[in-house]
């Protein structure tokens, strides 16, 4: 199963449209796995493949190596870069303060259209544990970063707070997959998503976006302390994050 390409394009999407969803759409190949760790990634593949010029490739790949998701290797190209809990150990640490400001800082209104889109995400959720698929799980979990992030209007903190995510979003399906016994993790994980959407969701309806705050601040903490202790169980101590 493989990610949409995001190779159709409107015809009158423009250059910022074009570089954003060529953006995006390799953003989220990376995070799921789909261009693996140390894979290498072709400007003139790309621009086959998107049927553009590599002008807006090269800038796209620039973006992704200023946050992270990328390397320039001399004499070899761009590469994928690869992740490791304890280099993030302190982007968690700073997603954990965060999460809470999405509350409280220029908070959105929150209608019946947002709450319809919570609710949604709920029922996706409820299907996910189900399915019991962990790509499956990796994209709701990106399409719940982005909407609750919403929650803000606050630019600069929706900004870093996406950065943020992307530069973790890629640690849990990894440790899934490589761990030898990974269904008690997977299905940890699934219910505890459910649980977090289902609470969050509980605050929107009642307009409480610092409840919906608290909700995240520690489910954030707790996924990564699930990720540390089973990386810990494989033999491979994490530095954890200091307290906040």
């Amino acid at each position: 199963m493989t990610v949409d390409s995001g190779v159709r394009r409107p015809s009158d999407e423009g250059a910022r449209g074009r570089f954003e969803r060529i953006y995006r759409t390799l953003r989220m190949r990376i995070c799921l796995l789909d261009h693996a760790p140390g894979s290498r990634l072709r400007e003139e593949d790309l621009a086959e493949e998107f049927r553009v010029s590599r002008t807006p490739i090269r800038r796209v790949l620039v973006k992704l190596e200023a946050e992270g998701l990328l390397r320039s290797v001399h004499g070899v190209g761009t590469i994928v870069t690869d992740i490791d809990v304890n280099e993030l150990a302190q982007v968690y640490e700073l997603r954990v303060e965060l999460a809470e400001l999405v509350g409280r800082l220029s908070p959105a209104p929150v209608d019946a259209a947002l709450i319809a889109r919570f609710h949604e995400i709920r029922a996706r959720c409820d299907e996910m544990v189900s399915e019991g698929d962990p790509r499956t799980f990796s994209r709701i979990n990106m399409d719940f970063f982005h909407l609750y992030n919403a929650l803000t209007t606050n630019g600069p903190l929706r900004e870093i707070n996406e950065r943020l995510y992307y530069q973790t979003a890629r640690i849990w399906l990894k440790t899934a997959l490589r761990l030898r016994n990974s269904k008690e993790l997977i299905h940890t994980e699934f219910t505890t998503f459910q649980r977090e959407v289902a609470d969050t969701t509980e605050a929107i309806e009642h307009g409480d976006l610092v409840a919906a705050g608290h909700v995240r601040r520690a489910h954030i903490a707790m996924s990564f302390a699930r990720i540390r202790k089973a990386c810990e169980t494989e033999g491979r101590p994490v530095i954890a994050p200091t307290a906040g």
